[in-house]
């Protein structure tokens, strides 16, 4: 069985990564992570960080930059690609239970969900090799 696709959105201003707590009832609830979602057949990533930032921020995006990095969610069927996306517009929490701003010295101290703590801890090491 193929993967599923899922694009995260590495939103950064000024030193800070926008990240989400996921909704208690959902898996790996409670949990933080950078935005994003699946992308549906036929969809580019482009597409799908439009669409999935505009149903969990209201932010438009305005730009998807190369894949950064990527990592293979441990006991599940996703294939998680973190991506620079640039934003327009002011991040509203509107699927997550909080939403906000965090240094990566922050990130690695945050209970984050698996594959976002693997990207984080890459970030941390410098970003080689993704």
């Amino acid at each position: 069985m193929n993967p599923v696709t899922v694009v995260a959105a590495v939103v950064e201003r000024e030193g800070r990564y926008l990240l989400g707590r996921r909704p208690g009832h959902k898996r790996h609830g409670g949990l933080w992570e950078f935005p994003g979602g699946k992308v549906d057949e036929g969809e580019s990533v482009a597409e799908a960080a439009g669409r999935e930032l505009g149903e969990e921020l209201a932010v438009s995006v305005t730009d998807v930059g190369r894949r950064l990095h990527h990592v293979d969610d441990v006991g599940g069927v996703f294939a998680i690609h973190f991506h620079p996306v640039q934003v327009d517009g002011e991040p509203t929490a509107l699927e997550h239970e909080r939403i906000g701003w965090f240094t990566v010295s922050e990130l690695t101290e945050m209970s984050l969900a698996p594959a976002d703590a693997r990207f984080v801890a890459w970030l941390k090491d410098g970003g080689d090799g993704g």
